[in-house]
């Protein structure tokens, strides 16, 4: 019994047609490689990628750099354009850091549990109010004050951006198609990548910091926004017309308040985007919680790196709740008595503030806080010493993972460089035929040949290897806890609040634990992908099975299937299109963290990008960075779902026949 046989009694017809184009396909490519294979090798013989496919990007990237610097300090552009907007980040985020210690530890308490109570409820905000104040018994009231400063600085600078170029974009639709393939690129790009070139241009400090977190979190909000606007209920859109609105009208009174729901959810991603790389950009001065991160993580200080990455968790929980709720519209209203409600709150702020400062508790006391530094590791010397190795039958955490780069990654590195350059444009090409269009598999092999010729085809590899061993592990353990989520409540429930803390931690954060269990090398870098990219795994694949046609699993139940006959043959061939899109979420997740493993002995692209940064190599961190651009558009394109581009190319189609009938009109 299949799910086809539970829905109409017989092999369904579709599948049969599916079957047949993907072999026409298949058979097609074969007969194109057959000629072209032959071709290539007579012009370029051997496996490895061909040097005279490859392009030398070091000497005007070295170029570049020297003139940059070399004129720095001089050069009317950056004394009048650049010096003018690093002065205007660092007087803002100061302005921003005086005003918080200004209001104290209760004065900023108080306002973020009166903010959270007004957006969305008690509940929130005693969350709100706990969540700071844990920040203040850690001992890291100061720094995460400074992390916050930056943050409300970065994130408005994000929003604006964002929303700007998402108006621009859902507006006008030249410039969507222009913008697209930027926002995809600036997503796909490591962050590590955007500190060099800003570094070289504004320096140590927090006016770059600020500039690449802002460059990295305006993305969501300007896809978000351009979706909204573009969105908006076409019926409104033209009952508002009908009224005789100008364009502004429309635009104020109806496009952007039907988009408020996109433009909260850009919010939420900015924040949380900016956030994750409050760590990252430590590493270019921007201090606060980062840089104690940062700092510990280099003396492999455990203690110290989770003291100081707790409270980083704590405000993105926060945060996320907070933008949550005002996205949902469950918090308080905007009428009068909102309005009454925001007055209350802003004015119990400004008293408790104006309490501390009279009573002098501005800082937060010493004697609160609890130094969690030095159990920790306590904890972590004791897994050191029972876990790490030594461990009767089942071996050590070390042990572990050198059995994983034994058995798995150096095989799997081994395996893909001695494949010739030709064989695994092939299978590239091969691969995104089966699962999308000629177009795809074009798309997918022009990124991977991009990376042979940008010169680093063996690093490429290695990191290709590791991401291919993070993700089969990522869906492993995902699948396995999505079907239990799926099939079981409690499960679910259980569940949730793990998912929920693993989605909020920054990238960096994973880094702690993986680091105290398994030491440093490639092992350790897979693993802290594993688990960044989990969540969303686990999550897509409950929520596909659960969305599974009821009546498909009644007639499944009727015929006698046991659970196990369920799930085989009903529930997940049904939910084929959320679990291929759970693989795509995977391999895209596990690439971010695999490049940032590159700190701790992962090698390949991601120590070539921190090395370039190290170094203010300009040349080796953006080849690097370009190179994980391509891979990350390829590995995207073999593993994205066929019906999410035919979806794509309908909502394109309809909107271009709209725009048609409306210029005919």
């Amino acid at each position: 019994m299949t799910a086809a046989t539970v829905e109409r009694g017989g092999p369904p017809a579709a599948l049969s047609s599916a079957r047949n184009r993907a072999l026409g396909k298949l058979l097609t490519f074969a007969v194109f490689a057959a000629v072209l294979v032959p071709l290539a090798l007579t012009r370029w013989p051997g496996t490895a990628w061909p040097d005279a496919l490859t392009v030398d990007l070091s000497a005007p990237l070295g170029s570049a750099s020297d003139w940059i610097i070399d004129n720095r300090d001089g050069h009317p552009l950056f004394l009048y354009f650049f010096g003018h907007i690093s002065n205007a980040v660092v007087l803002s985020v100061r302005g921003v850091y005086l005003l918080l210690l200004a209001a104290g530890w209760a004065g900023v308490t108080a306002a973020a549990g009166l903010i959270a109570w007004r957006v969305a409820g008690v509940r929130l905000a005693l969350t709100a109010a706990v969540s700071f104040a844990v920040c203040g018994m850690l001992g890291m009231w100061v720094p995460t004050m400074q992390t916050l400063a930056l943050m409300v600085v970065a994130v408005t600078a994000s929003v604006v951006l964002g929303a700007l170029l998402g108006l621009a974009a859902g507006l006008s639709e030249r410039l969507y198609r222009a913008l697209r393939p930027l926002l995809d690129t600036m997503q796909v790009l490591p962050a590590f990548a955007y500190l060099l070139p800003v570094v070289l241009v504004f320096g140590i400090g927090v006016p770059a910091a600020v500039l690449a977190t802002v460059v990295y979190a305006a993305p969501p909000m300007a896809r978000l926004t351009a979706l909204g606007l573009r969105e908006a209920d076409r019926g409104v859109m033209e009952a508002v017309s009908s009224l005789g609105a100008t364009a502004r009208q429309r635009l104020l009174t109806a496009r952007l308040p039907l988009a408020r729901k996109q433009l909260l959810l850009g919010l939420n991603q900015t924040i949380m985007m900016a956030l994750s790389m409050a760590v990252i950009a430590s590493v270019i001065g921007a201090g606060g919680l980062g840089d104690r991160v940062y700092q510990a993580l280099a003396s492999v200080d455990v203690g110290a790196a989770l003291a100081a990455g707790l409270p980083i968790v704590l405000l993105a929980v926060v945060l996320d709740r907070t933008t949550a709720a005002a996205g949902s519209g469950s918090g308080a209203g905007t009428g009068k008595r909102g309005l009454l409600g925001w007055a209350v709150a802003a004015l119990a702020t400004v008293l408790v503030a104006i309490a501390g400062r009279l009573s002098d508790r501005l800082d937060w006391p010493e004697t609160w806080t609890v130094d969690i530094a030095e159990p920790v590791n306590r904890a972590v010397d004791w897994m050191t010493a029972h876990l790490y190795s030594g461990v009767p039958v089942i071996g050590g955490t070390a042990d572990w993972a050198g059995h994983f780069t034994t058995w798995v990654l150096d095989p799997l590195r081994g395996g893909l460089q001695a494949l010739p350059w030709w064989a695994v444009l092939l299978l590239v090409a091969a691969l995104a035929l089966l699962i999308g269009t000629w177009q795809t598999a074009l798309t997918a092999v022009l990124a991977m040949a991009a990376i042979g010729v940008l010169g680093v085809w063996k690093p490429s590899l290695d990191t290709l290897s590791q991401v291919l061993a993070a993700v089969a592990v990522t869906l492993v353990i995902g699948f396995a806890a999505g079907i239990a989520a799926a099939r079981s409540s409690r499960v679910e429930a259980l569940l949730r609040p793990v998912l929920d803390v693993f989605q909020t931690l920054p990238q960096f954060v994973y880094l702690i634990p993986v680091v105290a269990l398994f030491g440093v090398g490639r092992a350790p870098a897979v693993a802290a992908a594993v688990v960044y990219a989990l969540p969303a795994v686990v999550r897509i694949t409950t929520q596909g099975l659960r969305q599974v046609d009821p009546a498909a699993m009644e007639a499944a139940r009727s015929l006698g299937a046991t659970g196990g006959q369920q799930l085989r043959q009903v529930q997940l061939p049904l939910a084929g299109p959320a679990l291929r899109l759970a693989l795509n979420q995977g391999v895209v997740l596990v690439l971010a963290v695999v490049i940032i493993g590159g700190l701790v002995g992962g090698g390949a692209l991601g120590y070539d990008v921190v090395f370039g940064l190290a170094q203010g190599d300009l040349a080796t961190g953006l080849v690097a960075g370009a190179a994980i651009v391509c891979l990350g558009l390829m590995l995207d394109r073999v593993t994205q779902p066929t019906q999410r581009r035919t979806e794509r190319r309908t909502e394109r189609r309809t909107e271009r026949r709209i725009g048609r009938t409306r210029k005919a009109a």
